[in-house]
């Protein structure tokens, strides 16, 4: 299964990263036209905000470039020192790009204060304002071609280059506003629309930084994403309860797991094993999961004690909402023992005094048990 695993992983790769590729040099030819024609009708008609604009394709070409270069080195098989492949990669190039929107945007908020300062006269023509107008459709359309891309493949970086180039055609679009208004008026706004442009950049370049970092941080599971491979596992018979899914992001759709998993005390280690593994399998055919380990919470649910020791336990989490769940309940009754984990959110402002108050109602309701509590996690919460 192993084998077969790879070569589908390697298969789907390939053909994202082709994918990837072609989107990629297509921004970079439609950017590097575009910045060529608006820096030549720029410097002809003496305005700032479309020499800015062609400063702007520049900065999304060099990002298509970065895009491609993160895709080749994220695509490297797994070695020794990266067993797990070099996936996360992309989300640094999605940095990387962030910060040179970012940089763009500085840099042209500078030189829009300049012209402020030191005012300029543009000298607009039919064939600059042409131009500028079909780069603003140019731009629409690679927009949302780029972004429609990335968001098919779950690539950041081509989403970012997506959102980017549809930034670009408002800026574009304000730049023929402002002529319109100078040749009605006669009023020039050059300066101060550059200025509010590089404004919009460099907020949009620091969204950008922000989800890439947010990504190599380790971000949450997706909700749905757990709420499916949950019901997966869920529907075998055997099942009694599914815990403690952690998903490990090694890149975009790259996933390892691991889970627990809840089985009568009387299934077999037999059956336990062929359990694991046919688990194993389908969530992979299902949800491209690889599920690196899974264990196992034995139950008895026939013995009276433990079901009246489980329900008043869960009673009593009842009046804690910021408990989600208990589970691994294990009644030892020749020790006399309790052992439990209590699932408390993430979004609770005091996580220990919640656990603290709730391990205490249990030890007041079970005063005949030492109670062993555990304040657990549950990472793909919503």
């Amino acid at each position: 299964m192993a084998e077969a695993t790879n070569s589908v992983n390697k298969n789907v790769e390939v053909s994202r990263d082709k994918k990837i590729i072609r989107t990629s040099i297509i921004g970079i030819l439609a950017n590097v036209l575009l910045a060529g024609f608006k820096a030549v009708m720029g410097l002809l008609s003496n305005s700032i905000a479309i020499t800015l604009d062609a400063v702007n394709n520049i900065s999304d070409a060099a990002s298509s470039v970065i895009t491609i270069i993160g895709t080749k080195l994220a695509g490297k098989s797994p070695d020794k020192k990266h067993p797990f492949g070099y996936g996360r990669i992309e989300y640094l190039s999605a940095m990387i790009i962030a910060v040179i929107v970012l940089y763009a945007g500085v840099t042209s908020f500078v030189e829009s204060v300049k012209k402020i300062i030191t005012p300029e006269t543009p000298d607009y023509t039919p064939v600059v304002l042409i131009i500028v107008a079909v780069a603003v459709l140019v731009k629409i359309v690679l927009g949302r071609y780029v972004k429609a891309v990335g968001e098919k493949i779950n690539s950041e970086s081509l989403i970012n280059s997506g959102k980017d180039a549809t930034l670009d055609s408002v800026i574009s679009a304000s730049t023929l506003a402002a002529a319109g208004i100078y040749l009605v008026w006669g009023i020039s706004l050059e300066a101060w629309l550059g200025a509010i442009i590089s404004i919009v950049i460099v907020k949009s370049g620091i969204e950008m930084l922000g989800s890439a970092l947010s990504q190599i941080l380790g971000e949450s599971a997706d909700a749905q994403l757990a709420r499916d491979i949950k019901k997966t596992v869920g529907s075998f018979p055997e099942v009694q309860g599914v815990y403690d899914l952690v998903l490990n992001n090694y890149g975009p759709d790259r996933f390892n797991g691991s889970l627990h998993i809840e089985i009568p005390s009387s299934c077999t280690v037999t059956r336990a094993d062929e359990l694991i593994q046919e688990i194993t399998q389908t969530v992979y055919q299902k949800h491209g999961i690889i599920l690196t380990a899974i264990s196992i919470y034995s139950i008895n649910s026939d013995d009276k004690e433990y079901n009246a020791v489980k329900e008043g336990i869960e009673e009593i989490v009842a009046g804690y909402p910021e408990i989600l769940e208990i589970h691994a309940l294990s009644l030892r009754k020749d020790e006399k023992t309790i052992r439990v984990d209590l699932v408390v959110s993430l979004g609770s402002k005091d996580r220990g005094g919640v656990f603290g108050e709730a391990v205490k109602s249990i030890e007041k309701r079970f005063p005949d048990y030492s109670v062993y509590a555990v304040m657990d996690t549950d990472f793909a919460e919503e």
